[in-house]
């Protein structure tokens, strides 16, 4: 299956990753870590040599974990094509003619899994059409690269072709960490970071903590890369990573091959850490040669001291580390986590039993494979040796197993090597180089809406409705050769390593665990860069026409946000209060909305139709005060206040807006009238997509205060004139029978950041810096 069009070349395009960028990366780390020794006076991780060695200014940047913003140098951008509309759209208001450092986009979100490959392909060509063509017209213009529909998921393809130990990547997209498995610096941000950073302006981020996972040991049996971040899911839980670097480091680090660390420092995003990162290793180097860069692993090499922590922090830890988990690679069992949430987890050992005491749907309706955290060369070798040892006794799948490649490198490569063929000899269907089911991208014909059913994956987002839109699909995750075992069983009261598969003459048979899988292929990869398209030479750029339908309804030039009026917010009327988990998917759903991404009036009518009314504990509707009438969807509601000049407030639980990098969840409730949103704690993306756009983000400072707040109140904001760092805001609760409510609530902004909500949002200040 041909990627796009558009004729395949081996040629290495213009925005590549040269030996002279990654050289030019590490002299600046050399020169800015000379200063950061200095002032530090200590050994240093190697999360912190490539964080601090990425400073703007090293000598004058204030230095205190957890409390320090850091303005930081990043050496690329990567966006995929739903967040990318919204992100290009900003920039094209940031007065720039092209981008500061090299960026690309990845069409991978916007194709819907039914048919299989072919099918779904085409489909999408046809349906996203106009948006491709933006996207294209945009790259273009502006000098980014744009790899089309096909061509891959975004984060296999900047494994494959962009990332190199020691470099620092933003991207739009919450699972940009990927590229930690190949020592690099990557965080998830919204679009409007993605735009300071394209715009020459430094990329500013919370001094993250560090939590250092020791691994000793080697994996064995069924257990696999995968289970390594299941269990630290497990121990640390879906918030214990916000604003904290996940470091590994010891012994067992270099068992693990480079697309396996990808797996453990992809799924990093569960825990809302700010990224997850590996130390260089020869497993690194032998993937970077096999892609094709062996000049950057001779560079890699030669820059050790770089890209490994110093002695003294794996002889001592514990001095360097704010939390240490230790995991032995030899004792770890493969593991099975959901539904619901990704931190929910047991051995697969106790899957069966533990279906059955929570009256789980114990017979799977699919099981799908793929993803940007599990969709390798080896991923897929592993999970066709499960189907070849089905396939020696003539079992096909119980349930329907579906499977996604990464790129169109790794599905040229693993059709040319039989992967794919032995999947789908036990009935696979392989689907599209794209995410998918992953992102909701997925239409189901053999479950009703509301039908309880339960589905495993190999995926790495398992939210209420996340995959198929229904609420009472209970999505659980695993690793790829477990779902493959658990697709042959149709069942989760199974376990690979004792139970049996029935053969096709009715007799039962026990697999193997997987076989080492080669990480490399034995005759190389199928090196493509099909779907690729490198922008103009920059003087034919101007002549780009990037348009955009006024009657279109999927995109739409954006209107900047109002500044600020320079008074307290008084009595707002409270639009939601938020009851229990509230992700960017209860906030800005994904799946059939994707396709107005790029249109904020039409998608903002998806604004919190997920989120749980805790007064009613209904989803998407509550009560619009001005007219008295209840069960209205809330962005009725929201549109209502906005027509009679009114602005509104959120009040939400514990880790608000968890899950995706999507700044939709930001811009939608600004677009609407959103003044702030105040919660028992945020997640650390979806709390700077809203500084970004203008919208105050505060903390209880008594979590109990949250049970203050009542459906009818109006609340008031006091002392927004006086709003200054660290600084506490007064908030009083007017209720409806004309009793009040006092008390503090904290914020975070930093000076420039309370500049942003003065001007009404980031990009209009940033637009008029660069007026200046």
């Amino acid at each position: 299956m041909s990627a796009t069009s558009s004729q395949k070349t081996t040629n290495k395009s213009v925005l590549a990753t040269t030996p002279e960028l990654v050289q030019n990366t590490y002299d600046m780390l050399n020169r800015n870590l000379e200063i950061i020794r200095d002032r530090l006076g200590r050994p240093l991780t190697y999360a912190e040599k490539i964080l601090l060695g990425h400073l703007d200014d090293p000598r004058g940047q204030e230095l205190y974990a957890g409390d320090s913003y850091l303005l930081l140098r990043p050496d690329r951008v990567a966006m995929q094509d739903a967040t990318a509309q919204m992100a290009l759209l900003q920039f094209m208001q940031a007065g720039r003619d092209e981008t500061a450092v090299p960026s690309t986009v990845h069409c991978d979100h916007l194709i819907q899994a039914y048919q299989g490959a072919d099918a779904d392909m085409q489909a999408a060509r046809t349906t996203n059409a106009e948006v491709y063509d933006f996207l294209r017209s945009c790259c273009a213009r502006y000098g980014l690269g744009f790899w089309g529909p096909g061509a891959g998921i975004i984060h296999q393809v900047v494994l494959e072709k962009y990332a190199f130990p020691g470099g620092m990547m933003i991207g739009t997209d919450s699972h940009t960490p990927n590229a930690g498995g190949l020592g690099m610096f990557a965080c998830g941000v919204g679009g409007a970071d993605a735009v300071d950073v394209m715009a020459g302006f430094p990329w500013e981020v919370l001094y993250p903590k560090l939590v250092g996972v020791h691994l000793t040991g080697q994996l064995s049996g069924w257990a696999s890369p995968k289970d390594v971040i299941l269990k630290v899911c497990d121990i640390l839980t879906v918030k214990g990573g916000t604003n904290r670097v996940v470091e590994y480091f010891g012994d067992g680090v270099g068992s693990l091959s480079c697309t396996g660390k990808g797996t453990i420092t992809n799924m990093g995003a569960e825990l809302g850490a700010t990224t997850s990162i590996f130390p260089f290793d020869e497993r690194m180097a032998t993937y970077l040669k096999a892609t094709e860069r062996s000049e950057l692993a001779d560079l890699a090499n030669a820059n050790l001291d770089l890209l490994t922590p110093d002695p003294d922090v794996i002889a001592n830890p514990d001095g360097y580390f704010d939390e240490i988990i230790e995991i032995d690679l030899s004792t770890l069992e493969p593991h099975i986590v959901g539904p619901h949430t990704p931190d929910l987890a047991r051995p697969v050992s106790k899957m069966g039993e533990d279906a059955k005491a929570n009256d789980y749907p114990v017979e799977l309706s699919s099981v799908l494979i793929g993803s940007c955290t599990n969709s390798s060369y080896e991923d897929f070798s592993r999970a066709a040796d499960i189907a070849r040892q089905a396939a020696q006794h003539g079992a096909k799948v119980k349930a329907k197993l579906w499977c996604s490649p990464g790129s169109e490198q790794v599905d040229e490569t693993v059709s040319r090597d039989g992967q794919k063929e032995a999947l789908e000899s036990v009935g696979a269907v392989v689907l599209a180089n794209a995410c998918g089911p992953c992102i909701g991208q997925w239409k189901r014909d053999d479950i009703e809406d509301g039908q309880p059913n339960s589905i495993l994956s190999s995926f790495n987002r398992n939210f209420p409705k996340r995959n198929d839109g229904n609420p009472s699909t209970l999505s659980f995750i695993g690793s790829p050769e477990i779902c493959v075992a658990y697709a042959l069983a149709g069942t989760l009261d199974f376990d690979p390593a004792t139970g049996e598969i029935e053969a096709a003459n009715g007799t039962r048979f026990k697999l193997d665990p997987p076989g080492p899988a080669p990480e490399i292929p034995d005759r190389g990869f199928v090196i493509s860069f099909g779907g690729y398209e490198d922008p103009p030479p920059a003087d034919e750029r101007s002549s780009v026409v990037v348009e955009v339908a006024p009657e279109s309804e999927r995109l739409q030039l954006l209107e900047p946000f109002s500044a600020w009026e320079g008074g307290d917010y008084e009595k707002l009327p409270l639009l939601l209060k938020a009851k229990g988990k509230c992700t960017t998917d209860h906030i800005s759903m994904a799946g059939p909305w994707l396709k107005f991404r790029g249109h904020l009036d039409n998608i903002s009518d998806n604004c919190f139709i997920g989120a749980i009314n805790a007064f009613t504990d209904d989803a998407g509707e509550g009560k619009n005060i001005e007219t008295g009438e209840t069960g209205v969807g809330f962005p009725a509601v929201a549109r209502d206040y906005k027509a009679r000049g009114l602005r509104w407030v959120v009040v939400g639980d514990e880790n608000y807006g968890e899950g995706s990098s999507r700044e939709h969840a930001a811009m939608e409730p600004r677009h609407l009238g959103a003044a702030a949103v105040i919660v028992r704690s945020f997640a650390r993306i979806h709390q700077s997509n809203l500084k970004k756009q203008g919208v105050l983000p505060l903390t209880f400072v008594d979590p109990a205060d949250y049970d203050k707040i009542l459906e009818t109140d109006r609340i008031s904001i006091l002392g927004l004139a006086e709003l200054a760092p660290d600084r506490n805001v007064d908030v009083v609760v007017h209720h409806e029978d004309g009793s009040e409510d006092r008390f503090e609530v904290a914020q975070t902004l930093n000076d420039e950041q309370i500049e942003w909500f003065k001007a009404g949002s980031a990009l209009n200040l940033l637009r008029a810096q660069s007026s200046e």
